[in-house]
């Protein structure tokens, strides 16, 4: 009896340390990310970058304890898709999920791996949760843009042009969850200016040359440009032919007007980053995704950039350029 015991005990104690191990708070983690843009994109390096600044300041760090694993949407609808299928089978800890469409593909391809998701519009009624508070399942994170925010920005757009009688709305309608809602909204807007408003809906660069050059021969024409993956991996379509056609137009977030956009009105997409690596911390160290409230932005940030402003002749009225959180010169 002793000598079964003995190697019962053994046996015990030689277990022991790998079930140990296995729950080391220093032993590699692995975070999935996926994104709709293209890896060279300028914006994608940054939100990562901005990922890794953040986890490891929290503690952790890439090739000590910690892999980040990236999958690229490119815009695409089936990509994303394809992507998240491919992920979701390199079976991280957490996934970051950037932007609706993203996130749709990647609640069809798991309920089991934790998702903090960002630059998400509606949430609860698509489904991706059960309610802001008490997000249950295995999805949590950080919402986007209400889509009342059509009428502000066309507001914003009209005050900065308001020669502006012609308004569109672009997007993709499998790559935006909220532009029929955004434009829905602008509409209420567009009606108290007397102003004509339509829905541009794109599915290819020739479809955005196509919108673009027919608002440029419509007088008085201005864009609003609905969140949207893919307007946003080709964006510098947009910028270049907003440019060569001289359309006043609103971006949802700044990078737009750091790279040339002549204003923004939307989230801080960087803070909202850095925010979704704090939960990312807590569900790598033992919280449920499902207990995890949904926040919601509390902040958005008015952007304009002077030298585009300057380019298409327009005068900035004071009262804009003092409720902007930034003007770039």
């Amino acid at each position: 009896m002793r000598r079964r015991e003995l190697i019962a005990g053994l046996g015990s104690a030689v277990a022991w340390p790998f079930a140990a191990r296995a729950q080391q708070p220093n032993r590699i983690r692995r975070v999935g990310v996926l994104m709709p843009y293209s890896e060279g994109d300028r914006e994608a390096q940054a939100r990562s970058e901005v990922l890794r600044v953040t986890l490891e300041r929290l503690g952790w760090t890439v090739g000590r304890n910690l892999e980040i694993e990236y999958r690229w949407g490119m815009g695409d609808f089936e990509r994303t898709g394809a992507a998240a299928a491919d992920l979701v089978r390199t079976v991280p800890d957490v996934i970051l999920a950037t932007g609706g469409p993203p996130l749709a593909s990647l609640q069809q391809a798991t309920n089991t791996i934790p998702i903090v998701f960002v630059i998400v519009s509606e949430p609860v009624a698509l489904g991706f949760v059960a309610s802001l508070a008490r997000p249950a399942g295995n999805i949590t994170g950080f919402t986007n843009l209400e889509p009342t925010i059509g009428a502000k920005s066309l507001e914003l757009l009209r005050e900065m042009a308001p020669r502006v009688t012609r308004f569109a709305v672009m997007f993709n309608p499998q790559t935006s969850t909220i532009g029929a809602q955004l434009t829905r909204s602008a509409e209420t807007a567009a009606q108290k200016f007397a102003a004509q408003l339509t829905d541009a809906q794109v599915r290819s660069p020739a479809d955005i040359e196509a919108t673009l050059a027919a608002l440029a021969r419509e007088q008085r024409s201005g864009l609003i440009v609905a969140p949207d993956g893919f307007t946003q991996v080709h964006r510098k379509l947009v910028l270049d032919l907003a440019t060569r056609y001289q359309l006043p137009a609103i971006y949802p977030y700044r990078h737009y007007a750091d790279e040339g956009g002549l204003m923004s009105y939307g989230i801080d997409t960087h803070h909202q980053i850095r925010q979704a690596a704090s939960y990312i911390d807590r569900i790598l160290r033992g919280e449920k995704p499902g207990d995890l409230p949904v926040q919601q932005p509390t902040k958005l940030e008015l952007v304009i950039n002077l030298k585009t402003a300057k380019a298409l002749g327009l005068t900035i009225p004071e009262t804009l350029l003092a409720t902007a959180d930034e003007v770039i010169q």
